[in-house]
C-alpha cells in the first residue's frame, strides 16, 4: 500500500505513530506489520524497534496519543475553581462526549482502547489511573467544601464509577453504539444529576 512520503524533518517517534495510525485505520490490527510501517515511514523496521520494542508497545502508544487530550481536559477541569460538584459533572461529560466521539469518527483506533482495557494492559491501567485521580481530587474538594457527604473515599469512588460506567468505560460506550447520541446524553444527564444528588446526601 503506497503512502504519501513522510517529511525526514518531522521526529522519527512522531513519523512512526502517524504511520502506523494510518495503517490502522486502514488494515486494522490484525493486517498492520512492523516491516510496512517501517518502510512508509522510511526507515528500516529495526530503527522502529529502536524505539517501541514490539508491535504491541506500538499499538499502545498510539492508543496512548489520542489519549492524551482526554486526560488533559479532565485535568485542566479538576484544577479549575469551580465547585466540585459542576468539576465532577464536567468531567464525566468529557469523558463520556470525547470516547463517543472518538468511536464515531474514529472506530478502529477506538476498537484499539476497548482491547486494552479488556485485558487491562499498562496503557489502559495508566489511563484510567489519571481519570480516577482526578475525580478523586474533586470528590476530596467536594467533602472539604461541603457540597458531598463526607463518607468513605473508596465507597463515593466506587458510586461514582459504579452509575456511570455505561457513560464512560470504553467497552459499554462501544456496546451503545447505535443507540442515538441525543439518547445516550439524555440518559447521561439524568445519571449525573442522580450521582451528585446522592454524593450530596450520602445515602448510599
Amino acid at each position: 500500500m503506497a503512502l504519501a512520503p513522510r517529511s525526514q524533518e518531522q521526529p522519527p517517534e512522531s513519523r512512526i505513530l502517524e504511520t502506523a495510525a494510518t495503517f490502522l485505520r486502514r488494515l486494522g490490527p490484525r493486517r498492520t506489520t512492523v516491516v510496512d510501517i517501517a518502510a512508509a515511514a522510511g526507515m528500516s523496521h529495526a530503527n522502529v524497534y529502536r524505539y517501541f520494542p514490539s508491535k504491541a508497545a506500538l499499538l499502545d502508544e498510539v492508543t496512548a496519543a489520542w489519549l492524551r487530550p482526554i486526560e488533559a481536559e479532565v485535568r485542566v477541569i479538576a484544577e479549575g475553581p469551580d465547585p466540585a460538584p459542576d468539576k465532577l459533572e464536567r468531567i464525566l461529560f468529557a469523558i463520556h462526549r470525547s470516547y463517543r466521539n472518538k468511536l464515531e469518527r474514529d472506530p478502529v483506533l477506538f476498537r484499539l482502547l476497548v482491547q486494552a482495557a479488556e485485558s487491562n494492559t499498562g496503557v489502559a491501567r495508566k489511563h484510567r489511573g489519571r481519570l480516577q485521580g482526578a475525580v478523586q481530587r474533586t470528590i476530596e474538594e467536594g467533602f472539604a467544601q461541603g457540597n458531598f457527604f463526607p463518607v468513605d473515599l473508596r465507597k463515593a469512588l466506587a458510586l461514582v464509577f459504579d452509575l456511570t460506567h455505561r457513560f464512560v468505560h470504553p467497552t459499554a460506550i462501544a456496546l451503545d453504539r447505535d443507540l442515538l447520541r441525543p439518547s445516550v446524553d439524555t440518559r447521561a444527564a439524568r445519571v449525573a444529576r442522580l450521582l451528585l444528588q446522592t454524593l450530596g446526601n450520602g445515602r448510599y
